[in-house]
């Protein structure tokens, strides 16, 4: 696939819990901005990462307190962007194996191409590396059964990706209509997202194939959960049309993503819009 594994996932590291990192997120509650952390090397990023469970969990706590929304989730593994070499952790193994080959790709694609500050187009080129790459990683190895049901999970990623776009512009519209008035603002927001959960469950979930019929009632819905989903499904059908572009050949549109994320590194999905629309 052209990614850089250097000697990543090439070892075995067992722990004695199911999840390796809690991942915090958080928001404005009166409008669609992240509360950020700033580290060297990869910039400002809008999430953060504890090791230590009772510190996330402090940390949630506080952000809380200072009128936050606030965004907790359990995650099974991480990258350090090739400076070292991340072993297999026994918390990834406890996902299917088609969730394992996906983690693996996208912490893969991480080492490969990371560009600083943008973390919303590193997660969901990553996304797309990763869903793509199992697929191509079980078809090459006959096992068309599995490459399959990976394009399934790829396309209803797809499908949540534009319900999430669409309560975006919902929300930030209803922000923007009360430029001055919080106690507006906040009850727009919490009118569009009781009625974004009926149309998850009930128009949007009738068409996956890959999730349970009750899987989408628990979904979170508010600002720094909504940002979170954002975070790693921004403009999924747009790197599938660089794809098509490249008639489907996943090492040459890698190679084709960075090199135009490289050409704009201050807004790579508009380099990637500029190219798709370009004529051919």
């Amino acid at each position: 696939m052209g990614l850089k594994a250097k000697q990543s996932f090439t070892t075995y590291s067992p722990l004695d819990r199911d999840t390796l990192v809690l991942v915090l997120s958080g928001a404005y509650r009166d409008r669609l901005a992240s509360y950020t952390w700033w580290f060297p090397i990869v910039g400002r990023v809008p999430y953060k990462g504890y090791f230590d469970f009772a510190a996330a969990k402090d940390a949630a706590r506080a952000l809380d307190a200072r009128g936050f929304d606030v965004y907790l989730r359990p995650s099974p593994a991480f990258s350090t962007l090739g400076w070292f070499n991340d072993p297999l952790l026994s918390t990834s193994l406890r996902a299917d194996t088609l969730d394992l080959a996906n983690t693996v790709i996208h912490e893969l694609t991480h080492n490969t191409y990371y560009a600083p500050g943008s973390a919303v187009f590193n997660e969901s080129f990553a996304n797309f590396v990763g869903a793509r790459g199992s697929a191509w990683f079980f078809r090459a190895r006959g096992a068309p059964v599995a490459a399959d049901q990976a394009d399934a999970r790829w396309a209803d990623e797809k499908t949540l990706s534009r319900f999430w776009a669409t309560l975006y512009r919902r929300v930030d519209s209803a922000f923007k209509a009360h430029p001055t008035d919080s106690l507006a603002r906040l009850a727009a927001r919490d009118s569009l997202y009781k009625e974004a959960r009926r149309e998850l469950v009930d128009s949007v979930g009738p068409h996956l194939r890959t999730y349970g019929p009750h899987a989408l009632e628990r979904v979170r819905l508010d600002n720094a959960a909504l940002l979170a989903h954002r975070l790693y499904d921004t403009d999924l059908d747009l790197f599938d049309q660089v794809w098509v572009i490249e008639h489907g050949d996943l090492r040459r549109t890698v190679a084709r993503i960075i090199e135009l994320a490289k050409s704009r590194t201050k807004d790579p999905f508009r380099a990637l819009r500029d190219a798709v629309a370009a004529p051919r």
